[in-house]
């Protein structure tokens, strides 16, 4: 085949640089990822073979140009593994997989590289940087080194063997689990197994068993959490039951997809890696570039929480307990059904009759957009012209109120046995003015889709996630930086969820909530008086949501604080005794995550980082209080917002940039109070 032929051997002269999915073939991607490595590695060469002393435009420049073939195959190939998969990317993934760690390592561990950048590290001071350029030394300088730069060559080797088996091992929990999601997926019968649910909600589940070839059935597919969004408003408790039952099975029933050995094995190959590194554990080494920098601080933020989350979620409980009948007990699938009856009682609060108001095109375009728009002054027009990598993924193009482009926006809102659960956003051309590139970030989502004709009406949750995964969605387009290293959301991975959790804050800000809760068959606005009792009820069921949220972060520290000497052989014990350890292991309450469906930390890099979430969110509900009091939704508030965090990008510390925005660093406690810690 021509090199021409290739859609990835040059950059697309679409808009944008939008990737040209029309073009792109199968049979593309291997040789594209082939020559993507070979140039890179060619390029490093250039660099390391000079015989001119390091500089910042002979080493760092160069550096910073190379790989631009690598980058565009693969920013194109991850987003579609993930979100329409098939058996030719399963296959090819696990193939890439190792190559892609070697070829990482060759760069990392290349020991005339690591000592043009000692070089460079030591003068940084004195080479009249602007802090950008210092900033980019110091990261490459503390990356390399952290990744093992300065081990000898034998040491050396053994760490390649670490990450290739360990790049192969996430590959295959990742594709496991979504096998076993797809296989797990709840038939029933009739629709009164579904009582409880609406017409979309049926609907949906009446489409997704007729393209299983299950006509007259329906079926619920499985979410990435533990608990599915059905069990709230499903009052048949034994189909509550089926599916809380299938979502836990996930990895652990036997077989070809089970993930227990894969969970064992990653954990023992990156505790060792951890010790081959200089620390004691994978916690330790993840954490030391990470704003905490400690596990230890780390502990105790979450042992500061965990006890009066789990004696709220006891309180909560009990609450529930009054619902059923002599004899019964709260079991986890009855939680969320249970807690709808109680917010109803307590507040009049009831979300399954809010889901005709949240229709999901006004959620988006007067709800998501209207917000930035008033916040940020961009505008979005969605562009048919230009072909994204479904035809369920739609483009649109995003400009600054005097008609500057910002870049591309594509939404894939609908769930599909070919796309991997949860919700996420990925860049595909990420902005820098050294190699003059735009912006184009997606947003995944995972919402059932209705039949044809059908509106699709958003849960609560799923609402809520479409403004979070939007906040994602802006930090990569705000973001205008010199470098391709600190472009979109390449910042501290525990920093990462802070943009899209403030995002979050103007589902229900009273302008826009008023702009898009419209009834999707009266046109009603949703009632003032409930919006209110609905922020009346804000720290309700506290106690749940973030117990579940800590025991899942609690056992990710855990499997990552096990040294090169344990000796793990039971994941279900290991578990049970993680959990009893911090006092969350209430069987009504289970993780968010169990170990093997926990993606976020076996496959998606959030490995000793899913405390991230809630160390972010210190952040967030400090700003959140600066908004509320500097006025709110005001173009002021936003564009001070996008400038001094949403704008840097990665190309400063993220905490110094929090405190340029906030004038101090953040306070626990908003925190304390948004989640009823406070008492």
């Amino acid at each position: 085949m021509a090199e021409t032929a290739n859609p990835f051997f040059s950059p697309s002269t679409l808009p944008y640089q939008l990737p040209p999915f029309a073009e792109i073939r199968d049979e593309h991607y291997r040789p594209a990822f082939d020559q993507g490595f070979a140039e890179q590695l060619a390029e490093i060469a250039a660099i390391t073979s000079t015989t001119e002393p390091p500089t910042f435009e002979n080493t760092m420049i160069p550096l910073e140009r190379s790989g631009q073939t690598l980058q565009r195959v693969a920013e194109v190939f991850f987003n579609k593994s993930s979100s329409d998969s098939t058996d030719f990317t399963n296959a090819l993934e696990e193939e890439i997989a190792p190559l892609l760690s070697a070829h990482q390592d060759a760069i990392r561990l290349d020991p005339a590289l690591y000592r043009r950048l000692q070089s460079l590290h030591e003068r940084r001071h004195a080479l009249g940087l602007d802090a950008e350029g210092r900033y980019l030394i110091e990261r490459y300088y503390t990356e390399f080194t952290l990744a093992g730069a300065g081990l000898d060559d034998d040491q050396k080797e053994l760490l390649r063997d670490y990450n290739q088996r360990l790049s192969t091992l996430t590959t295959r929990f990742e594709k496991n689990l979504l096998a076993d999601t797809n296989e797990l997926a709840v038939v029933f019968d009739t629709a009164d197994d579904l009582a409880g649910l609406g017409d979309g909600e049926i609907s949906a589940a009446a489409e997704a068993a007729r393209e299983r070839g299950l006509d007259g059935k329906y079926v619920v597919t499985l979410v990435l959490p533990t608990g599915h969004p059905w069990l709230a408003s499903l009052t048949n408790r034994s189909s509550r039951e089926r599916i809380m039952a299938a979502s836990r099975a996930r990895g652990i029933h036997g077989g070809e997809h089970d993930n227990r050995e894969l969970v064992l094995e990653i954990t023992r190959l990156r505790a060792r890696r951890a010790r081959l590194l200089g620390f004691d554990t994978h916690a330790a080494f993840v954490t030391a570039d990470e704003t905490a920098k400690t596990p230890q601080a780390v502990a105790d933020m979450l042992g500061r929480l965990a006890p009066p989350a789990a004696r709220n979620a006891r309180t909560e409980e009990a609450d529930l307990q009054r619902q059923l009948a002599d004899g019964e007990t709260v079991q986890s699938w009855d939680w969320a059904a249970l807690t709808e009856t109680v917010r109803r009682e307590k507040f009049d609060v009831d979300f399954a009759a809010m889901r005709p108001y949240f229709e999901a095109e006004r959620v988006l375009r007067d709800g998501v957009f209207y917000a930035a728009s008033r916040l940020y002054g961009i505008t979005f027009e969605e562009r048919p012209d230009l072909v994204a990598y479904h035809p369920e993924a739609r483009v649109f193009e995003v400009r600054d109120e005097d008609g500057t482009g910002v870049g591309l926006y594509i939404l894939d809102l609908y769930t599909r046995d070919s796309k991997r659960g949860g919700a996420w956003m990925n860049p595909l051309i990420s902005q820098s003015a050294l190699l003059d590139h735009p912006t184009v970030v997606v947003n995944n989502l995972n919402v059932p889709k209705p039949a044809a004709g059908e509106p699709t009406l958003l849960t609560y949750d799923e609402t809520n996630t479409l403004f979070h995964e939007f906040g994602h969605a802006l930090h990569g387009l705000f973001a205008r930086v010199t470098y391709p290293k600190f472009a979109g959301t390449n910042v501290f991975r525990d920093f990462v969820e802070f943009p899209s959790q403030v995002n979050e804050m103007w589902m229900l800000w009273p302008e826009i909530v008023a702009n898009y809760a419209v009834h999707h068959q009266t046109g009603e606005r949703m009632p003032q008086d409930l919006i209110d009792r609905l922020q009346v009820s804000e720290s309700f069921n506290e106690g749940f949501a973030t117990s579940e949220y800590l025991a899942a972060a609690l056992l990710d520290q855990a499997w990552h604080s096990i040294t090169a000497d344990d000796d793990v052989t039971d994941v279900a014990a290991f578990e049970a005794a993680a959990l009893a350890e911090i006092g969350l292991d209430n069987p009504a309450v289970p993780p968010r995550y169990a170990s093997t469906y926990f993606a976020h930390t076996f496959s998606g890099g959030y490995d000793a980082g899913y405390y991230s979430y809630i160390w972010s969110e210190v952040l967030d509900a400090d700003t959140v209080e600066w908004f509320k009091e500097n006025g709110g939704l005001k173009r002021e508030n936003g564009g001070r917002f996008r400038r001094r965090l949403l704008g840097v990008g990665g190309s400063k510390d993220p905490l110094e940039a929090y405190r340029d925005f906030r004038g101090r660093d953040a306070v626990i406690e908003p925190l304390l109070k948004r989640r009823g810690l406070d008492s």
